[in-house]
Order: structure tokens, then C-alpha cells, then sequence
């Protein structure tokens, strides 16, 4: 491919848009606001660094995108692929830097961007550019991704834009059927552009780009980390990372997320080398809200996780039905808070809305609820993980609320692991009073057991409900320390005992009947909350899809379960547990 270009441009487009980024012009998120005057500090400070703004070189990519690329899909079909600002900063910053050694700067790219805002056809173009114009003899381009069907998606991508360009199609080799293509081929070069994933088993690609799709969906860091090890022997290879904002915050996206955010940060801070966060080679441009944004409430926030919107990309009259579609439907709330406007979320299919667990937040102790009448739900975890009680207060005369009160235990032992592992603040809980811990490394079951009975000698608690499977042992230490608890009684886990309880769990929540005390691991076992229905429509919660602990929520709907069950014919003595 030639590397003239067929028309001349003088304007250096990426440091403009940082320009008006950074100026309040163009709406930007606070990550990017960084990433823009990380770009500034750079041109600033580059000289004594070592660094090298090219600016022909970074006009010379992008006008690659708009001489020579073309778009395919829907009312793009066929047309040239017109660089807008957020892409123009990309794509110059990537190809417009150098380092000292001469060779390209960046080696990494992360991109966060909402749902259909360009950031696909952005990376196949640069596959595309890799492959015939960044003057890599032999260039190996990827589009990697865990699973072939995922890796073929943006490759097919990158194929149409092939044929919808004459200038490519006479000058690349497709290997495949129409429709099944698996190779591009530049032989000029020597160089290829194929998938790869982690199930091919193969290892041993020295990529001189991997373009790595939908990185949210990544369960483990293994294809990244395949990449980056090929990368060694090339001079400037490139790790090309596009995705949607996720929901597992223990996941290889969220650490790039982070990642990205805290090196953008640094670089806007002027930060030097050996300090924190300073990374030369890593560029980011993390769409994200400000503090405070609430897009179902304000509109002029969308923006800044849809950097093409004032361009008609997706378009305001899309964003709007996607919000009025998740009003009247709450598990839909998080899926176009993540997909839309760039905000992480627990779940994907959250079981409540934030904005009803959190209306029902009400400041209220124990002592408050002394001597009322209650019933329990008991979530007992058998090694290490969270143990719950949670007790379900009814309404009184000086009260008309329901209202719930939540215990839950951790082990001692590794408890500051744990937290760091999981990423979950367990040690502050603990510190302030909300979670409890029981000596050793696995959940003492005899400890709680004694904490049951404190509990329940200071309500009036009606009856216990709790995992049938899961209680053999407890019931066995009841007995043989003769211990006096109100009655136990089983209570299933699948949809047809789980499925009235959550009915009404959640009724008392919407109608606004139901307080709790802002319990910070209730509220995050809340968060997490995702459910499955049967044929039926029938509902439980699945601890299987949620991507934290879910227990609290499990043991307080047990609790409801017990409280609008049919009083039993007798009920066993105290004392003496017969089940």
C-alpha cells in the first residue's frame, strides 16, 4: 500500500480534540479529561522525556481511515469511514507518538466506549492499517478473543470493510469461502491478518497487532496475557483492546479499566518516572460519568460515555427509548446503564433497582426493635464463605414498616486476604460493626450458633427458616448442647418454595413497606441478586449467575417465606429439634 496519501492535512486533529476536551467544549468523562491533558503535559514536557509528537505521522494514519477504509453495515454501507474527534485522538496518539528509541510509543490501548459508538470499525481499521501500512515486514494481525465465534465477529468486521474498498480488495488475498473467510493476505509484505483464541490450543503467535474485542466478556487475562508474550520480538507491536463496560469487578477488564484510569490520571498530574502509575507505554481512553450523573435523570451526561453522539451515533431518539424501556422495566435498569452510559454495574440482570433498595434505607438500631415480633432466615455456608441471619420485623402499633435486621459472619483467619482476593471490603465491615468474623479459617458453626441464641433471646422471634441442606450439623450441636431456639423448620431452595417468598419480599420493597438499616453487606449481597424463573414463572434467586455473595438476600427472603407460611399443626418443644 502506498503510503501517500490523496489529499494533504495540516491540522493536527488529536491534540484539537484535547484542546476542547480539556476546555468544556466537547463533553468528556473524567478519564478522558485526563487522557487529554496527559496529551498536553506530553507535548509540553516531551523533549526532555524523550518523546516525539510526529504529527505527519499521526495525520497519516487517520487519513489511512478516510482515504482508503470504507464502512459496511446498515446506512453505512459502502461509505468512507469519516474519522470523528474521539477517533482522530485515538488513532493520532497511537501512530503520532514516538519514543526515544524512534519506535512507536504506545504498545498497549484500552478503549471503553458505549454501545455503537464506533470503537469496532476503529479496531478492525487499525488491523487493516497494521497489516498494509505500518511498514512491519511479515506483520502477524490478530483479532483475538477466548472463543473462535468471538474473535470472528470483529474479523468479519474487517473483511467487509475489504471488499467495500477497491483500493484493498485488489490488494489483499482472502483465504475461505464468501461468508467464511479465515486469512487476509497482504503479500507484498508477507503479512497476514487471521483469529485466534484461547480454545485453538495453539501458542506461539508473535503479533505485530492483536485487536481484542469485547474484553468485558474475558473470564481470565489468558488471551491478553498470549498476546503480549508474542509481542516481545516486535519493535512496535500493539495490544489493541476495545469494550463495553462490564459487571464482574473481579474481572481482567476491570483491571485494565482501572488501570487505564489511574495512568491517564498520573500523566494528567505531570507524574515522573518510578512514581506511581507512570506508564509510557499504556494508553487509554475510558468513557465513564462523573460522580454524581445520573443519565436516566439528565440527558446532557450522555455524552460523555458517547463520544459520537453529537455526531447522530446511536442518535438521542435510540438513547431515549433504551431509558424509557429500563423505567418500566427494572432488570433491564443495568443492562442500559452499562451498555449505554458506561457505568459498571454487580449484575447483569440485577433482581431490584438501586433506586428501590436504596428509597427504603432507613437509620435504625437493634434497640428499637427489642421485643418484637420477628422471624428468621438462616444462609449457613460450610467453609469459608459469608454466613447470614436475617430477622424480618413485623409492623406494630407505633410502627407500620416491616423491617429487617442482618447478621453476617466470616471467618477470622485471612480475613484481610479475603478482602484483597475478592475485592470486597470485608476489614472495614468488620471494623464498623457490620460484619461479625468466628475464630479460625472456616465458619464456626458452634460460634454462631451461640450468636443465634443471643439474637433470639432478644426478639420475639416466631420461628427460623433455613437451607435444609446445610443444617445437619447445626441441628446436631442444638441437641447435644440443648440449646433452647424457637422452632427450625426447612425451608426449599428451589422455584416452587423460593418463588412466593421473593413475590412478596419484593412487593413489601416496591410499595414502599419494607425499611432495612443501610447494612453496607446487605446492600452489596443486594446488588449482586440476579434471578432465574422457571417454565411456570416462578422466581428464586441464582447463586449460581451472581457475581458476588448473595446470601443476605437468600436468608431475608427465607425470612418472608416464614412469615406468611400456615402456622404449623404443633410445633416441636424447645429444645428438643425433631425435623
Amino acid at each position: 500500500m502506498s503510503k501517500k496519501r490523496s489529499r494533504k492535512s495540516t491540522s493536527d486533529r488529536a491534540t484539537t480534540y484535547a484542546k476542547q476536551v480539556v476546555a468544556g467544549k466537547i463533553a468528556a468523562g473524567p478519564h478522558v479529561r485526563d487522557a487529554c491533558k496527559r496529551h498536553l503535559h506530553d507535548l509540553a514536557t516531551a523533549k526532555e522525556r524523550g518523546l516525539e509528537w510526529s504529527l505527519e505521522l499521526a495525520q497519516r494514519a487517520i487519513g489511512y481511515f478516510e482515504d482508503v477504509l470504507r464502512l459496511n453495515g446498515g446506512q453505512f454501507e459502502g461509505k468512507p469511514f469519516v474519522v470523528l474527534p474521539w477517533q482522530a485522538f485515538i488513532i493520532g496518539s497511537l501512530f503520532g507518538w514516538l519514543g526515544a528509541d524512534g519506535y512507536r510509543r504506545f504498545r498497549t490501548c484500552y478503549t471503553e466506549t458505549a454501545k455503537g459508538s464506533g470503537k469496532s470499525p476503529l479496531a478492525g481499521g487499525v488491523g487493516l492499517y497494521g497489516l498494509t501500512s505500518d511498514g512491519e515486514p511479515r506483520a502477524e494481525i490478530y483479532a483475538a478473543a477466548t472463543k473462535k465465534d468471538q474473535a470472528q465477529i470483529l474479523f468479519r468486521d474487517a473483511v467487509a470493510m475489504v471488499d467495500q474498498s477497491p483500493l484493498l480488495a485488489e490488494r489483499l488475498e482472502k483465504s475461505g469461502a464468501p461468508g467464511r473467510e479465515f486469512n487476509l493476505a497482504h503479500l507484498q509484505s508477507g503479512s497476514f491478518f487471521r483469529t485466534v483464541s484461547a480454545d485453538d490450543g495453539q501458542s506461539g503467535p508473535r503479533p505485530h497487532m492483536a485487536l481484542l474485542d469485547e474484553i468485558h466478556e474475558h473470564k481470565t487475562g489468558t488471551v491478553v496475557n498470549m498476546m503480549r508474550a508474542g509481542t516481545k520480538s516486535r519493535t512496535q507491536a500493539l495490544i489493541f483492546m476495545i469494550t463495553n463496560s462490564g459487571t464482574n469487578k473481579q474481572s481482567i477488564c476491570w483491571e485494565y479499566h482501572e488501570y487505564g484510569a489511574k495512568v491517564c490520571a498520573a500523566g494528567a498530574a505531570g507524574a515522573m518516572p518510578g512514581e506511581p502509575y507512570y506508564d509510557d507505554s499504556f494508553f487509554a481512553f475510558v468513557c465513564s460519568l462523573d460522580e454524581g450523573d445520573d443519565p436516566f435523570q439528565d440527558e446532557r451526561c450522555w455524552a460523555k460515555a458517547n463520544p459520537s453522539l453529537e455526531h447522530g451515533i446511536p442518535g438521542m431518539k435510540y438513547l431515549r427509548e433504551q431509558v424509557t424501556e429500563a423505567r418500566g422495566m427494572p432488570s433491564k435498569e443495568a443492562t442500559v446503564r452499562r451498555l449505554n452510559f458506561c457505568q459498571w454495574v454487580e449484575s447483569a440482570s440485577p433482581w431490584i433497582s438501586a433506586d428501590v433498595w436504596l428509597g427504603a434505607r432507613d437509620a435504625y438500631t437493634a434497640e428499637r426493635l427489642r421485643g418484637r415480633r420477628c422471624y428468621a432466615g438462616l444462609d449457613l455456608s460450610s467453609t469459608q464463605d459469608l454466613t447470614s441471619l436475617v430477622l424480618l420485623f413485623e409492623p406494630d402499633d407505633s410502627d407500620e414498616h416491616w423491617r429487617l435486621l442482618s447478621y453476617f459472619w466470616l471467618p477470622a483467619e485471612g480475613l484481610a486476604d479475603k478482602a484483597e482476593r475478592d475485592r470486597v471490603p470485608y476489614t472495614t465491615w468488620h471494623d464498623k460493626g457490620w460484619l461479625e468474623t468466628t475464630p479460625g479459617r472456616a465458619i464456626s458453626k458452634m460460634f454462631v450458633l451461640h450468636r443465634l441464641v443471643e439474637v433470639a433471646d432478644q426478639f420475639d422471634l416466631q420461628g427460623l427458616a433455613y437451607d435444609r441442606w446445610r443444617i445437619e450439623d447445626l441441628k446436631q450441636m442444638i441437641e447435644d448442647e440443648g440449646l433452647s431456639l424457637p422452632p427450625l423448620s426447612p425451608f426449599g431452595q428451589g422455584f416452587k418454595d423460593m418463588g412466593p417468598a421473593l413475590d412478596e419480599f419484593e412487593r413489601l420493597l416496591i410499595n414502599g413497606q419494607l425499611k432495612h438499616n443501610g447494612n453496607p453487606v446487605m446492600t452489596w449481597c443486594a446488588a449482586n441478586a440476579i434471578t432465574a424463573q422457571d417454565p411456570a414463572g416462578n422466581r428464586k434467586v441464582a447463586k449460581d449467575k451472581a457475581t458476588g455473595r448473595v446470601d443476605g438476600i437468600v436468608a431475608a427472603i427465607m425470612a418472608t417465606g416464614k412469615s406468611i407460611a400456615p402456622p404449623p399443626e404443633a410445633e416441636p418443644e424447645v429444645g428438643i429439634i425433631l425435623l
